[in-house]
């Protein structure tokens, strides 16, 4: 059994990412997640163990900044449900 040089160890790249058989999608999907959320969470914002009076005002906020791209993506997720089939119902039945 040889053991190396273990007073100058030898360091390879890491860890590498799985590999996958549609690497365009994962590309795709990775690209949109660092679009929507660039910004690491803010832990120090998250503490259970607050008092009972729960989160502040400037709390919330930041937490809701953290979070505006997706509630905007919700919000044109929300539009394009309700907007949608009413367009399509509108087509269908009001054909001139």
């Amino acid at each position: 059994m040889e053991l190396g040089n273990i007073s100058k160890p030898t360091y390879g790249p890491g860890p590498e990412a799985p590999g996958s058989s549609t690497p365009g999608l994962v590309t795709m999907a990775h690209g949109f997640l660092r679009l929507v959320q660039p910004n690491p969470l803010p832990a120090d914002l998250i503490n259970f163990e607050q008092s009972q009076n729960g989160f502040s005002q400037e709390h919330i906020r930041e937490l809701l900044l953290y979070e505006l791209g997706f509630l905007v993506c919700a919000a044109i997720g929300v539009v394009l449900l309700i907007l949608v089939p009413l367009v399509g119902c509108c087509f269908c039945c009001c054909r001139c």
